[in-house]
C-alpha cells in the first residue's frame, strides 16, 4: 500500500513547502524540527515555523508553539504568551488546547484564575 516511509523525503517535500508559505509545509515541516523525524532536532527553528503557520490560523501550530512557549524550548519561557496562543487554538476548537487552556484558567498559570472559564473550556 502506497511507497514506503522516507522521513528525509517527507521533510524535503515539508520543507519545499515551508519556503512557499503553505501553512501545512510550515507546520508539517516544524514538527519534524520539533520531533527529530529526518532531520535534527531544532526547538529553536520549530519555534519559528510554527509562528510562521500561527500567522495563517493554523490552530494545530499555535498548540504546538504554545507548548514551546510554556517549556521554554526554543522560545524564552512565557507562560502568559502560552496562554493565549492556547486560548488562540482552542477558540478554534483544537481539542488539545480546549483542554490545556481550560487548565491553565483553573490554576491561574499565565492570567488570573477563573473556575467558571476553565470549566467553560473544559465542556467545549
Amino acid at each position: 500500500r502506497g511507497v514506503p516511509q522516507d522521513d528525509t523525503e517527507a521533510v524535503r517535500l515539508y520543507y519545499l513547502a515551508a519556503k512557499q508559505g503553505d501553512a501545512s509545509g510550515l507546520l508539517n515541516y516544524g514538527q519534524c524540527l520539533e520531533q527529530s523525524r529526518g532531520v535534527l532536532q531544532d526547538y529553536r527553528e520549530a519555534a519559528r515555523f510554527y509562528s510562521l503557520a500561527t500567522e495563517q490560523g493554523r490552530a494545530e501550530a499555535m498548540c504546538n508553539l504554545a507548548a514551546l512557549c510554556g517549556s521554554g524550548m526554543g522560545v524564552p519561557q512565557d507562560i502568559a504568551e502560552a496562554a493565549r496562543y492556547y486560548r488562540l487554538a482552542a477558540e478554534q476548537g483544537h481539542v488539545h488546547a480546549q483542554y490545556n487552556y481550560g487548565s491553565f484558567r483553573e490554576l491561574g498559570k499565565g492570567g488570573p484564575q477563573d473556575i467558571g472559564e476553565a470549566a467553560r473550556y473544559y465542556r467545549l
